[in-house]
């Protein structure tokens, strides 16, 4: 499968037609951004990783049943995917306090939830991806009700899911964003990616962050951060 026109470049991948309209080449990219893109910046070797991580943790996730994008992997950097309208509602799962939740509602840090949390929020840059619930989804037209239902169980499965493949590395999942997208047919799948990008990692031991926020916090030792949770991964595959 070779790579056609460019049909979009967004802040970590670029996406490529093919000889078929149904199949899409993704391309990631090392380019690194925070807070809505007023940081950027570079994490060497993190295209290679996160393509090769999300393609690893899709394919585990189609075998427990959920249904997803991914086709196969192409080589490091590039995966073949089917074509899908994405949904445009970024599908927030959280299992502790962090982040934005944490500075919204004054809760420190690594506070346990009860259960997961989830958060949609509207997926526009410009608005600043404000947060929305059901009714604000439904009156939008970014979804039906139907669909919320079905994305919300798939978020929360997906949640368990990856919580147990995380554990067995020593790893606690703190939060994770998901995208969906819609086949040909209406059939919704999870598409985007799963990655040190859209997953808070947390060594289970240290506490210490192995993923993106070491990039927007400053922390240091990102590569080497992204490098670690790729291999434990590996590991326990």
């Amino acid at each position: 499968m070779e790579k056609q026109a460019l049909l979009y470049e967004g802040k970590a991948k670029k996406v490529y037609a093919t000889q078929d309209p149904e199949l899409l080449i993704v391309s990631y990219k090392d380019d690194a951004t925070a807070f809505n893109g007023l940081k950027k910046g570079t994490i060497r070797g993190k295209g290679a990783i996160n393509n090769q991580m999300s393609n690893l943790l899709m394919a585990r996730l189609e075998k427990q049943g959920i249904p997803t994008h991914f086709v196969r992997e192409l080589n490091p950097r590039e995966t073949l995917v089917k074509r899908v309208s994405i949904v445009p509602l970024e599908v927030i799962v959280r299992n502790l306090a962090a982040g934005s939740f944490s500075k919204r509602y004054g809760v420190e840090e690594g506070t346990p939830f009860g259960k997961p949390a989830l958060e949609f929020s509207y997926k526009n840059d410009e608005l600043g991806d404000p947060l929305l619930n059901d009714d604000h989804a439904a009156a939008l037209k970014l979804a039906t009700r139907e669909e919320l239902a079905v994305i919300r169980a798939y978020a929360l499965q997906i949640n368990e899911l990856l919580r147990a493949v995380w554990a067995s590395c020593g790893v606690v999942l703190v939060d994770f964003k998901v995208e969906f997208g819609r086949l040909a047919g209406g059939t919704v799948v999870l598409a985007d990616e799963i990655s040190p990008d859209t997953c808070r990692l947390w060594d289970a031991r240290t506490g210490e962050k192995l993923d993106k926020d070491r990039f927007r916090r400053d922390l240091g030792g990102v590569e080497e951060a992204y490098c670690q949770v790729m291999e434990r991964l590996r590991g326990s595959l």
